[in-house]
């Protein structure tokens, strides 16, 4: 059997700040799609799935040539929803989950998680993190901070900022980039296992899989792809490549 490698992109209709976002045109497409034609550029990717849970965003993704499978509308997560897709394809090993919502995603910045979770034996899961330079970013609880030891394994992450400075000066912060790479059965166990404390105290799914001993291996990447969670980010988005 086939040991394929797969980016599976989550895509629902409803959100609470932007309804419909992966169907807002920009340059002539749609969001999804700008996502999707960033996803296929990938080295190392035998195929790529978009999982909704919306006709609507099926009959897109169909219309621009993109592999779509409909999925339950009761997910509570992407994760959820991706491995529900995992479940129907026994040759796909390793997933890469891709945010629907990030047209300025880089296929380099996908290839480093499917290394991280392809060529390391030891990791469950791989993950990106990006330097933060601004005071302000730091203490914001939207942006995630992670803390990873010398073989670049996740420690935690946290809405707080993390370490605390004792000794100012003497740390770096890193922010947390919401993309995921799974082995299958590594995705099966945490999207089965219950809502852990620190789960629940900070709204973080990947603690879950912290709490529970998995190893979750790290990547620092330069750029930031920003993503698309309100008019103002679309508005953005839709100026850069239109003008």
């Amino acid at each position: 059997m086939d040991k394929q490698t797969a980016i599976i992109i989550p895509a629902r209709y409803g959100s609470s700040r932007l309804e419909g976002k992966p169907l807002l045109k920009a340059g002539g497409k749609y969001i999804i799609q700008w996502v999707w034609e960033k996803a296929i550029k990938c080295k190392g990717i035998d195929r790529v799935i978009v999982a909704t849970d919306d006709e609507r965003i099926f009959n897109a993704c169909k219309e621009f040539g993109a592999e779509v499978e409909m999925t339950s509308t009761e997910h509570k997560s992407g994760s959820d929803r991706i491995s529900e897709v995992a479940k129907r394809h026994p040759e796909i090993a390793y997933i890469i989950n891709v945010q629907g919502d990030e047209p300025l995603i880089e296929p380099d910045n996908i290839e480093l998680v499917r290394q991280g979770v392809v060529d390391d034996n030891t990791a469950d899961i791989s993950t990106l993190v990006r330097e933060i330079t601004e005071e302000n970013e730091v203490n914001n609880p939207n942006l995630v901070k992670c803390i990873f030891d010398v073989n670049n394994y996740a420690m935690y992450f946290s809405r707080s900022k993390i370490p605390y400075e004792r000794n100012e000066g003497k740390s770096k912060f890193y922010g947390h980039l919401g993309i995921y790479g799974y082995k299958k059965e590594s995705l099966f166990k945490m999207t089965s296992l219950p809502q852990t404390t620190y789960e629940m105290a900070e709204s973080l799914e990947q603690l879950r899989a912290l709490q529970n001993g998995m190893k979750i291996k790290v990547a620092i990447v330069k750029n930031i792809p920003v993503g698309i969670d309100t008019i103002e980010d679309f508005n953005k988005f839709k100026a850069m490549v239109e003008g």
